[in-house]
């Protein structure tokens, strides 16, 4: 806030999290190196006795999180975005029902997939876009009692699939289910889920929050002060806590959240609309596309289109993966979000879903020249 008047979340990106303003103080919150802390007999509240339970370097960017996405308490960070996912997914109870879009994070579907033999839970998958269908799983049917979480990716991951957010928050809610929602792909400047009464967001920060492809860190969101404190219990029991000058790192490239996201996006955005009219592609996948399955809902609920593309090539998966090797400007590598623009064919994984297509390319668009990346693409798919 400034005043009475709300900071835009490019501003809070930049300005939350900052150390007290004073005379010859740093503008940078310091990175403290330190596994333990001077302590003698009974210890004070919120007193710092050792990492795993806390650290002054996480505070800055768990403050600044929890403002970009309207929390009313400071995020969780944690070691990687699965932890931040496995603490998220441990709200769950023994023998509790799931409800997950198809095309999930590869990982989340192999976790849960995991914890339904582990816990006796029930999983359903279902088409995330498909509003009337994702309340049916959630309230259940068939002797099935309701969903105790709805998982929700918007946009999927890779399908890019968009869920009517508000309209899912509130049909799990009547009956009872937590709401869960990964906000990876959107980021806090596409949407705030929390905002729309979601109970918990889950980020990877290693992906456009820290933005550079050099830490693994996740985080986890909520406004709930009992829900934050199961979070946290499992952070500290489970030893799934971040090192300091990763969260530190981290917390450097969140300043720069709205610039590479803004470039990112526009970016994202020409080749979408070159790719549709390239006679080496046979599909595109960008909500900015008219055509787009979820263009409308996109341009209704989130801020921006974002900067992953779906695209398939003619040819198949031979084709997707020869396209792969010709790049040179493009990095054929994993993950996305980071300032680098990367390419990979998501169905070489075995964990992939099987209702992603075997030719289908994700790329996640960074911040080079437009013109650069184009040229590379270009020769890449004419071969």
């Amino acid at each position: 806030m400034h005043g009475s008047t709300p900071l835009s979340p490019a501003t809070t990106a930049v300005t939350a999290g900052r150390p007290p303003r004073e005379q010859g103080g740093p503008v940078n919150p310091p990175v403290v190196l330190s596994s333990t802390y001077v302590s003698a007999g009974t210890p004070g509240p919120g007193e710092l006795l050792y990492t795993r339970n806390g650290t002054e370097t996480w505070t800055p960017f768990e403050e600044a999180l929890g403002e970009l996405e309207l929390s009313a308490l400071p995020a969780l960070v944690l070691g990687s975005g699965m932890a931040a996912i496995a603490a998220t997914l441990a709200l769950v109870p023994a023998g509790g029902r799931v409800v997950m879009p198809r095309h999930s994070y590869q990982m989340s579907l192999a976790l849960t997939e995991d914890l339904t033999v582990r816990h006796g839970w029930e999983r359903e998958l279902v088409d995330i876009a498909d509003t009337e269908a994702v309340l049916a799983a959630v309230r259940g049917t068939d002797g099935r009692g309701p969903a105790s979480m709805l998982w929700v990716e918007s946009p999927t991951n890779p399908m890019l699939e968009v869920a009517d957010l508000p309209a899912l928050v509130a049909g799990a809610h009547e009956v009872g289910a937590l709401v869960a929602v990964d906000n990876t792909f959107a980021t806090p400047l596409g949407q705030q889920p929390l905002a729309t009464g979601a109970d918990v967001v889950v980020h990877s920060v290693t992906k456009y929050l820290a933005g550079h492809s050099d830490v693994v860190l996740g985080a986890v969101v909520t406004s709930d002060p009992a829900l934050r404190e199961r979070l946290a219990t499992f952070r500290t029991v489970h030893g799934a806590i971040a090192g300091p000058f990763e969260v530190w790192l981290a917390l450097r490239g969140l300043r720069t959240l709205a610039l590479r996201v803004e470039r990112s996006q526009r970016t994202a955005e020409t080749l979408a609309a070159r790719l549709v009219e390239h006679p080496g592609v046979a599909q595109v996948r960008h909500t900015s596309l008219p055509g787009d399955p979820g263009h409308e809902r996109a341009s209704r609920l989130l801020t921006g289109h974002g900067s992953i593309l779906g695209v398939r090539p003619h040819g198949g998966a031979a084709a997707a993966d020869a396209v792969v090797d010709r790049v040179r400007l493009w990095v054929p590598a994993t993950s996305l979000g980071g300032v680098e623009s990367s390419l990979e064919r998501r169905r070489r994984f075995p964990t992939e879903s099987v209702t992603v297509p075997e030719d289908l390319l994700r790329l996640s668009v960074g911040i080079e020249d437009v013109e650069d990346l184009w040229r590379d693409l270009d020769q890449a798919l004419r071969g």
